[in-house]
């Protein structure tokens, strides 16, 4: 596991919460619960807003939630005035289903470099059985840099 060294400054949760006001976050009743200087966590409802029609906690929904909490880890890592985090990829292992209550992710970095990082994120249900387990990869661009020049080719 590798350790986050060049955090810049621990935010708070109640920050990270503020930041993510008005967005899919939001939509979806993401909260972010706990910040320290090797993960992030948060939660997440499964309710109407977060279920397939099964009555489920949908799969896509787990993946935002993985991709909000790594994306955001990932964020913290960086200049943010001169920088910005694109995904590259990102998969899923469905593990569990869930249908009522909520659920819980923890990111940790697995590598932090330069151009790129990569980050587990395992979510988990109120009685810490894995429901998922995912992996998601950023890229570190320059904030100059064009949409067209991030798009692959």
């Amino acid at each position: 596991m590798c350790k986050i060294t060049n955090m810049r400054q621990l935010p708070t949760v109640e920050m990270l919460n503020i930041g993510s006001q008005n967005s899919m976050v939001t939509h979806l009743g993401i909260e972010f619960i706990d910040v320290g200087p090797d993960f992030i966590s948060a939660k997440m409802p499964v309710d109407q807003r977060t279920m397939q029609p099964l009555g489920l906690l949908h799969g896509g929904a787990s993946v935002a939630l993985a991709e909000t909490l790594g994306s955001v880890a990932a964020s913290l890592q960086i200049d943010l005035q001169s920088k910005s985090c694109v995904g590259l990829e990102i998969n899923a292992n469905h593990l569990r289903s869930v249908r009522s209550g909520y659920v819980y992710g923890r990111a940790t970095p697995i590598h932090i470099g330069r151009r790129t990082q990569v980050w587990e994120i395992k979510i988990s249900d109120a009685a810490q059985k894995p429901v998922s387990i995912c992996r998601l990869t950023v890229m570190i661009i320059d904030r100059t840099t064009t949409k067209s020049e991030t798009s692959p080719s």
